[in-house]
C-alpha cells in the first residue's frame, strides 16, 4: 500500500496525523467503534450504561489478548486514559479527555469513568481513530514497538521508508485475510501512480491527483472505487497574525476563492463544497448557504471589504503579502498555486513555501504559520471537533486550535452543549456554534473530498469509507 508520508507516531495516545490514525486503527482496538451512519457500535466494550450524565460503565469482552499474549483487561483501558491525563505521554489528545475526573476498575472486565461534568463527546473520543487500548505500563517510548489487540500486529517501521504489519494470530474477532501489509512511503504522486501502473504496488487511498486517477482508471490491471467522503479540506488562519486577526481580511480571502471552479478543475469533480466542519450527513450539520455570512465566490465584495478595511492597492496592484506554508504533496502544492492566482485578483500576494510533511506538520501544530491548508479526517464526523479545533482551552499543546481562535460566545455555547441533558437544546447549541464560526471564519472550509481507492484487481473485497480510513484492509483478500 502506498502512503504519502510516514506516520508521526503509532502510539494511539499520541498520533494525530492521518497516516498515524489510519494505521494504528489496524493495530489497536477502541472501546467503541463508529459506523458509517454516524452511530457507535460495540468494540472492546460489549455494552455500556450511563446511569447518570457523569458516569459511564463499560463491560469489556472476555478472552481478548494483546498481540504478545497478555490478556487485555479493564486495567489496561484505565492505564491508557490515565497515562494521557497524568503526563506519562505528552499529547494534544489530553484536551479531549479533560472532563474525566477518575477511572475505576471494580473487576477485570468492568471500566467505570467518572466525569467532572457531563460530556456528550466522551464516547466519540473512545472510538476508533481517536482511541486505542495500550498495555498497562506503556510509557513514552511505546511508539517504537507498539503492541495492541487489533487484527494486525506491528513488525517494523523505517522513517520515510515504510511500515510493516502482519496478521495477528490471536485476534479475538474475525481474522484478517491478508497475511502482511507493507505501507511504502512514496512522497511523489507521479511515482505512486507509476508503482500502481507497473504492478509493484497494490493499493492507495486518496493519494493521487484526479488526473492520475482518470489515467489509471483505464488500466486493465487496476480498479477504482469511489464514493462521497467526509474528509474536510480547509485553510486555517493564524489569529495571532496582525493582518489575519482582522475578520474583514479573513472574509475577503474567503470571498476571493472560487471553490466550485477549483473542485471542477483541480479535483475533477471529486469533492463537495463545504459549508461546515461537520459533513452534511451528520444530523447536527448546519449550512451557512444563503445566510448573510455566506462566503460564495464574490471578488467585488472582497475588494470592497479590503478597501473599507484601509488596505488599498499599491502602484503594483498589491495590498499586502501573506505567507502560506504547505506540504510537498502534489495536490496541495497545486491548490496553493491556484489560491495564489485567485487571491492576486483581489490584491493579496500569497507567498508560498513548501516543506516535507513532518516539518510542515510540526509547524502547523505549534502555530508557526500565517495561512496553512490542512484536513480533518474522521474527527470532523462528530461534534467534539468544535471544542478540539476552536475552544480557547484547546490551544496547542492541549488541542487542535492551531489558529489560536478565541470566542467567549463560542466557548459558552460549547459549555452549554456539554452540560445539557436535552437533545433539542444540544442541537440548538451546535447550530449556533456553526453560525458563530461562519461569521468569525477562524478557518475556511473548502470541500469534502470523495474517497477514491485505486487498487490492483488481485486485491478484492475493497470498500470505501467516508473518512477514507484503511478499515477495508481488515476484510480485503489477495489472489495470486
Amino acid at each position: 500500500m502506498l502512503i504519502e508520508s510516514s506516520p508521526t507516531s503509532l502510539d494511539p495516545r499520541i498520533g494525530t496525523d492521518a497516516q498515524s490514525e489510519r494505521i494504528y486503527s489496524l493495530l489497536f482496538d477502541p472501546l467503541v467503534a463508529r459506523n458509517n451512519r454516524f452511530g457507535l457500535d460495540p468494540a472492546l466494550a460489549l455494552s455500556w450504561q450511563v446511569p447518570d450524565p457523569q458516569t459511564y460503565i463499560f463491560h469489556l469482552r472476555s478472552g481478548v489478548h494483546f498481540q504478545d499474549g497478555r490478556p487485555l483487561t479493564a486495567r489496561d483501558a484505565k492505564w491508557t486514559i490515565d497515562s494521557i491525563l497524568n503526563g506519562t505521554v505528552i499529547t494534544v489528545k489530553s484536551g479531549s479527555y479533560r472532563t474525566i475526573q477518575s477511572v475505576d476498575t471494580p473487576d477485570p472486565l468492568t471500566l467505570v469513568i467518572h466525569l467532572k461534568k457531563p460530556d456528550p463527546a466522551l464516547l466519540w473520543n473512545l472510538c476508533d481513530g481517536a482511541f486505542g487500548v495500550v498495555p498497562y505500563g506503556s510509557g513514552s517510548d511505546f511508539w517504537r514497538h507498539p503492541v495492541g489487540s487489533g487484527p494486525f500486529r506491528f513488525v517494523s517501521q523505517t522513517i520515510d521508508k515504510d511500515v510493516n504489519i502482519e496478521r495477528s494470530p490471536n485476534y479475538w474477532s474475525t481474522p484478517a485475510q491478508l497475511a502482511r501489509v507493507r505501507f511504502a512511503v512514496v512522497p511523489d504522486a507521479t511515482t505512486r501512480a507509476l508503482e500502481l501502473e507497473k504492478g509493484s504496488a497494490d493499493v492507495e487511498v486518496n493519494a493521487l491527483t484526479p488526473d492520475m486517477i482518470e489515467t489509471l482508471r483505464k488500466q486493465p490491471s487496476l480498479t477504482v472505487e469511489d464514493g462521497p467522503g467526509t474528509t474536510l479540506a480547509y485553510t486555517v488562519f493564524n489569529m495571532h497574525d496582525p493582518l489575519l486577526k482582522d475578520a474583514r481580511i479573513r472574509r475577503a480571502i474567503a470571498l476571493g476563492i472560487n471553490r466550485p471552479l477549483i473542485i471542477q478543475s483541480l479535483l475533477c469533480g471529486e469533492a463537495r463544497v463545504a459549508d461546515s466542519v461537520l459533513p452534511p450527513e451528520q444530523p447536527l450539520y448546519w449550512s451557512a448557504h444563503g445566510t448573510p455570512d455566506e462566503v460564495s465566490y464574490n471578488p467585488a465584495r472582497a475588494n470592497a471589504l479590503l478597501d473599507a478595511a484601509g488596505y488599498r492597492r499599491g502602484p503594483d496592484g498589491i495590498r499586502f503579502h501573506l505567507g502560506m506554508k504547505t506540504s510537498t504533496d502534489e495536490t496541495t502544492r497545486l491548490l496553493a498555486v491556484i489560491l495564489q492566482q485567485q487571491l492576486s485578483q483581489i490584491g493579496i500576494a500569497l507567498d508560498l513555501r513548501s516543506f516535507e510533511f513532518a516539518t510542515f506538520y510540526a509547524d502547523l501544530v505549534k502555530g508557526a504559520f500565517q495561512l496553512a491548508p490542512s484536513r480533518w479526517i474522521g474527527g470532523n464526523e462528530q461534534p467534539d471537533i468544535f471544542h478540539y479545533a476552536y475552544s480557547a482551552t484547546s490551544f496547542p499543546p492541549h488541542g487542535g486550535n492551531r489558529g489560536y481562535y478565541a470566542s467567549p460566545q463560542l466557548d459558552a455555547l460549547l459549555d452549554d452543549a456539554a452540560a445539557t441533558t436535552s437533545d433539542s437544546q444540544r442541537s440548538d447549541d451546535y447550530r449556533k456554534i456553526q453560525q458563530v464560526l461562519a461569521h468569525d471564519l477562524p478557518s475556511l472550509n473548502l470541500w469534502y473530498l470523495d474517497t477514491v481507492i485505486v487498487h490492483s484487481r488481485r486485491l478484492t473485497h475493497v470498500t470505501t469509507a467516508p473518512s477514507g480510513n484503511f478499515e477495508f484492509l481488515k476484510t480485503a483478500t489477495l489472489s495470486h
